[in-house]
């Protein structure tokens, strides 16, 4: 199909691509205004698109369950720090409600560049087959892929092939996933781009992958039989290239934060040169006790240094070069380096690695009890070669390896592979399994947390006649079908009612990343954790909407934030003030950041109505968490943090510490998981009254039109949840 490019109106295409694989189908319509200008773009426009295309009866494996990839307004524009990224959204063949993924890379902009704010994929192809939008020359087309599967295979091929026909490897962005994706339901993603400025031992030059990661949506990708997604594009060039409404505006914004990172990032988490690695050292810290080890057992480990930030920057990352995943970012945290591989069919192969970051080597190394950075790295590369994501595998192998440690699974249950905490061996063998479905262990390990979870409680009742079911839930660590992101919040009730009721989409961060500012002191008190539960999701998931990075945000403290006494500082005012003012200037609009971010809350409750359609009135049951992650599970783990969990006995009991030292470990332990259940089950109860939302976790049918959301709801939509409150 043939199509003319339109000029960017304020940061937007003004149109849509939808491809129905079915019949070949391909049409453009144009993005409604009002839509556009309510659903602002991203994550929300994503979320709306899908709303349209499915209804409460659309399973996640149905052809007309839609992969969807949108960017934002302010996505794309180098300009500013941080405009990489993008969404792919879609059901999650892990949860049954909306899946939702961020990502970097050039893809989402590239996207614009071409001429669309989304892409919208329908149907099943009848054969593996590659998407490729032609921004240069104005085509989309289906056609055969490659017969790869592998990510970086298909990679060489992808690139080969468009270079052979006349196009610069820089103007090439696609996205890829592997034969992972089609054995499990926790796909990613990979966002392939091309660095012109990393050194290779032939010259400069490599692609870099980026990962839409979490909910299985690579698995979406891979059930339509869609191998890969390319677009070329090159960027827009004139005075007022992206159509801002004030391009000077957001040119001064740009610079402004440019310099904020230039001159603090050095001073304070030094991502330029840990990555979101560097937080290893600070979650696993004695007094927060926030890194997960062996499954979530313990806190922190002395042993962390061996794979903190500071021993991947000095030993392992390829500094030379420039490490932000999209031009003008000059936070420069996407690192990565060279590893030679010991294990699969690459064995002795020496390969570039993107990564790892934070929860790849908090997952793949303290919390499955390995130390070797070189390990994490190769997990990290055979993950994203294989295409799935690398917190569910590793969240799920560590389940594995606590169920061999309490004796549920044996030997004789993995085909020999001896899935023991430590083990870097048998964690290699088992993530080629499972990428390639090879043993019934690993197939079932495939499906998530909660089938694997009740094929353990089997296999171990026909063995011993014990039914272990209700000792697994306390262990298996998931929240709506999905598996834990990587921080251990016995300390932070804010983080727990993160994970169990502001996102959404199951056990992740990304909607509320409040653990690090809890820990610090940032919400002393029970309204502040309350209140934190509302306002960062908004601020974090409004990000996905607009298309920026949050890490020049959240990561690179201002300064002059310490000035604003009138707000929660935590939360970065100034640095949200130069956001404001690109929004403005690109949109032409005088909001605050407070009134930019409240929109937010649109989409998420747009989310939490589709979350309504598949579980129905038992909506806030979902809203909950594995009992390890709220505190001691057993007598021996509260024993191993004493001296913290005696003082917050005392405090419950208003005793003193010598006197609840006292008592029994069993009785101690009991009365600190009923506060803490108590407590937790207050937070997400004072949640649902600020969002407006009923005691069952439902959107009142008021607070939907008082946002003016009611309005955008299907029929069908609206009549299940007026028939539920």
């Amino acid at each position: 199909m043939n199509y003319q490019k339109t000029e960017l109106e304020r940061g937007y295409t003004n149109r849509i691509l939808n491809i129905d694989l079915d019949c070949g189908a391909i049409t453009i319509p144009e993005l409604d205004p009002q839509v556009r200008d309510y659903f602002v773009g991203g994550r929300s426009l994503a979320l709306y698109l899908l709303h349209l295309s499915i209804t409460p009866a659309t399973k996640a494996t149905d052809a007309a369950n839609p992969l969807i990839l949108a960017n934002g307004p302010l996505g794309g524009i180098p300009q500013f720090p941080g405009t990489a990224k993008a969404m792919a959204v879609s059901l999650s063949p892990l949860t049954g409600v909306p899946g939702v993924s961020n990502f970097g890379g050039y893809f989402g902009a590239f996207l614009k560049y071409a001429g669309f704010d989304a892409l919208k994929v329908t149907g099943r192809a009848a054969s593996d087959t590659m998407i490729v939008i032609n921004g240069f020359t104005g085509e989309i087309t289906l056609m055969a892929a490659p017969t790869d599967d592998e990510s970086f295979d298909l990679e060489s091929h992808i690139a080969e092939q468009f270079t052979a026909a006349g196009y610069q490897k820089r103007n090439i962005a696609f996205m890829s996933t592997g034969t992972g994706a089609a054995h499990t339901r926790y796909g990613c993603i990979n966002s392939h781009y091309y660095d012109v400025t990393k050194p290779t031992a032939t010259g400069r030059g490599i692609f870099r992958t980026k990962q839409a990661g979490r909910t299985g949506i690579g698995s979406v990708m891979s059930d339509k039989r869609i191998s890969a997604i390319v677009v070329l594009a090159e960027y827009p060039h004139g005075d007022n290239p992206y159509g801002a409404a004030d391009w000077e505006k957001v040119r001064r914004a740009g610079a402004r934060l440019h310099k904020v990172v230039k001159e603090v990032d050095p001073t304070q988490l030094q991502m330029n040169r840990k990555g979101s690695v560097g937080l290893i050292t600070f979650m696993s810290k004695d007094e927060y006790q926030s890194l997960p080890v062996h499954n979530y057992q313990g806190g922190s480990d002395p042993r962390a240094h061996q794979i903190c930030g500071k021993h991947y920057a000095e030993h392992l990352f390829e500094h030379r070069g420039m490490d932000g995943c999209f031009p003008g970012c000059n936070l420069q945290c996407n690192k990565g380096g060279w590893v030679t591989l010991v294990s699969g069919s690459h064995q002795g192969q020496k390969v570039w690695v993107d990564g790892p970051e934070y929860e790849t080597a908090a997952g793949f190394g303290s919390n499955l009890g390995i130390w070797s950075p070189e390990f994490i790295m190769e997990a990290n590369w055979h993950c994203d070669n294989y295409g799935i994501d690398t917190i569910t595998t590793a969240t799920i192998m560590a389940f594995i390896m606590e169920c061999f440690q309490r004796g549920y699974l044996t030997t004789a249950d993995s085909e020999g592979v001896e899935l023991v905490w430590g083990n870097q061996e048998a964690a290699l063998t088992f993530i080629h399994q499972v990428a390639r479905g090879k043993t019934e262990l690993a197939r079932l390990a495939g499906q998530g947390m909660i089938e694997l979870e009740r094929w353990v409680a089997l296999t171990h009742e026909r063995r011993s006649g014990v039914d272990a079911a209700q000792e697994l839930k306390l262990f298996a660590m998931q929240t709506k079908g999905l598996p834990f992101s990587f921080y251990r919040t016995h300390r932070s009730l804010s983080m727990q009612g993160s994970y169990a009721a502001a996102s959404d989409i199951g056990a992740h961060h990304a909607a509320a990343w409040l653990i690090k500012a809890d820990l610090l002191g940032a919400f002393p008190t029970f309204q502040d954790k309350a209140k934190a539960l509302m306002t960062y999701p908004r601020v974090r998931l409004g990000n996905d909407n607009l298309g920026v990075c949050k890490l020049p945000w959240v990561d690179v403290f201002n300064p002059e934030s310490a000035n604003h006494a009138d707000t929660d500082v935590y939360i970065n005012p100034a640095s949200q003030e130069i956001y404001s003012d690109f929004y403005n200037g690109m949109l032409g609009t005088d909001l605050n950041w407070e009134q930019i971010f409240e929109q937010t809350d649109r989409d998420i409750n747009l989310q939490r109505v589709m979350n309504v359609m598949r579980f129905g009135a038992a909506t806030g049951s979902e809203d909950w968490i594995p009992e390890r992650a709220i505190g001691p599970t057993e007598d021996p783990l509260y024993e191993t943090e004493a001296e913290f969990n005696d003082g917050e006995v005392a405090k419950i009991l208003a005793r003193s510490v010598e006197e609840s030292m006292r008592l029994p470990t069993a009785e101690k332990r009991s009365i600190l998981m009923a506060h803490r259940k108590r407590e937790l089950r207050k937070l997400v109860d004072v949640y649902y009254h600020e969002r407006g939302w009923n005691e069952g976790g439902i959107p009142k049918v008021e607070t939907l039109q008082r946002l003016q959301l009611w309005d955008y709801l299907g029929s069908e939509t609206q009549q299940r949840l007026s028939a539920l409150l």
